[in-house]
Formats: C-alpha cells, sequence, structure tokens
C-alpha cells in the first residue's frame, strides 16, 4: 500500500487530528508509514505470544484425533537401487523419484519440471533411461535401478562424469545429473543399435553405432540445459562413445593472458 493509499484510507477525524497536531506532508506520510509499522510488530508479537500459549494446552479428554493410517493403497515393492537391494513399502501411485529423495536420500536426481519434459530426473532402470518423475515405483518391481550417485566407482568417476568436467559440460548443475546419466544409457542404445530419427539408413544399422554430432543431439534432446551448455555436453558424449580424445575447448588462462586481457580492457576504456 503506497502513502496515498494510506490517506485516503484515513478517517475525517483522523485527518483533523493530523492537521490539528501540524503532521502534514512528508511529515503525515512518516508518520503514517511508522504508525503501520508498529501496528505490524505488535499483531506479530500477539499471535506468537498466542502460539506459545496453545503449545502448552493439553488435548481435551474429549478430544477426536483422525488416526494415523500410515501409506495409503501401500504395495511392498523388492528393487536394486546403485546395488543394494531396496524392500520398501510405498503408495501405489509414488513416483520413483520421489522415492529416491524423499525416502532414500538419493538427491542427485532432480525435481526439474515435474511433467517429464526438462530431463532432469533421468535415471537408468534396467540399462534404459527413463524419466523418474512418470515412473511408478510399484512399476520397477525386481528391477535395477542406477542413479548419478551410483555411476563412479568409489572415488573413481565414470569415464561421462570426467568428459562432463572435462569439457564443462554444465554450468549451474541443476540438469547434470539426468544429463549424464541419458548419456550413459544414449552409449548402451548405439551398441544395441537402436535408431533414432536421424539414422541415416534404417535397413543397415546395426549393432555399435557410430554416432554423430547430430545424433548425439537429436538423442539428448529430451534433456534440457537452460545454461546452454550443448556444446560441451556433446564433446564430452563424442569423446567417451569414440574412445579418442576430443580436442578441449576451454582451458584456464594463464597468468600472461590475464595480463593481455586486462590491458586491452584499459585500452577500450581510454577510447571510450
Amino acid at each position: 500500500m503506497d502513502d496515498n493509499q494510506r490517506q485516503k484510507d484515513l478517517s475525517r477525524d483522523e485527518e483533523t487530528l493530523l492537521d490539528e497536531l501540524g503532521i502534514v506532508g512528508a511529515a503525515r506520510r512518516k508518520f503514517l508509514g511508522q504508525s503501520m509499522a508498529a501496528a505490524l510488530g505488535t499483531f506479530a508479537f500477539h499471535l506468537l505470544a498466542k502460539e506459545e500459549v496453545f503449545a502448552t494446552l493439553a488435548a481435551s479428554p474429549e478430544a477426536v484425533f483422525a488416526p494415523n493410517t500410515g501409506v495409503e493403497n501401500s504395495v511392498k515393492v523388492l528393487l536394486k537401487i546403485n546395488g543394494s537391494t531396496q524392500r520398501l513399502e510405498v503408495d501405489s501411485r509414488t513416483a520413483l523419484l520421489d522415492v529416491l529423495r524423499e525416502k532414500l536420500g538419493l538427491t542427485g536426481s532432480k525435481k526439474g519440471c515435474d511433467q517429464g519434459q526438462c530431463g532432469a530426473c533421468t535415471v537408468i532402470v534396467d540399462g534404459r533411461r527413463v524419466l523418474s518423475c512418470l515412473t511408478l515405483t510399484a512399476s520397477c518391481e525386481g528391477k535395477e535401478v542406477t542413479t548419478i550417485e551410483g555411476l563412479a566407482d568409489s572415488d573413481n568417476l565414470h569415464p561421462m562424469q570426467a568428459a562432463f568436467i572435462k569439457h564443462d559440460g554444465f554450468q549451474c548443475g541443476y540438469c547434470t545429473p539426468g544429463q549424464i546419466c541419458s548419456a550413459v544409457a544414449l552409449l548402451q542404445e548405439a551398441k544395441n543399435g537402436d535408431a533414432s530419427i536421424v539414422t541415416n539408413n534404417l535397413r543397415t544399422s546395426t549393432q555399435n553405432l557410430e554416432l554423430s554430432n547430430e545424433e548425439i543431439r537429436e538423442r539428448m534432446s529430451g534433456n534440457i540445459c537452460r545454461c546452454g551448455a550443448y556444446p560441451g555436453i556433446v564433446a564430452a558424449i563424442r569423446e567417451v562413445h569414440s574412445g579418442r580424445e576430443t580436442a578441449q575447448a576451454w582451458h584456464f588462462a594463464s597468468d600472461e593472458e590475464i595480463a593481455v586481457a586486462l590491458k586491452e580492457e584499459g585500452k577500450a576504456d581510454e577510447i571510450v
């Protein structure tokens, strides 16, 4: 609420009182602002005091409480997650993503859109990538689930993780777990000979497909990077897929390069 609105909300008696007190113009606006702040502070103080009093009160003997029914529509699920067997009792409607994050503490898989559009929640189920926000946990009975936490071998990164770091395939990192899981499963799809919409000849496609940059982009199109780190992502996947070193498109600036950049920046400022 602005100052003009506050003044409009004043009653005639309040305006008369402020006039008699000589509180006008800027002084009146300051007075109204301070009064409003004081009123809100007093309200908050009384509200907190009431909550403290209610918290100390014992429940009435006649009080009726809703029963704790536990898990609704419960089903028991046995699955293997990152090599560890898990026996879970969950609501039959619970998405795999929520079980991973809320029940098992595997928060690497991210809840992005929660509608299967962004790919941030991608995990690998029985070797194939799935959107865990759209996958019912109950449908994973007896299956093997691999999340970003399960790719590394102790302190040794998965080759795809190392390649993402080398080629700067991420910025904010929010989509990165899903990107990496998707990329790992993508390579398995290529080994299996699975075609994409840009595969040149479906009649002659065999196992161990050689993926072009166009193929990689198409196959990764379900994973959105809002930072736009796509060139680094493609380079990382190409290196792991081919087994050959891909030229790194970036490096840390040397002291000499920093000095030259600062000198050029100084010249530009002089021209301006």
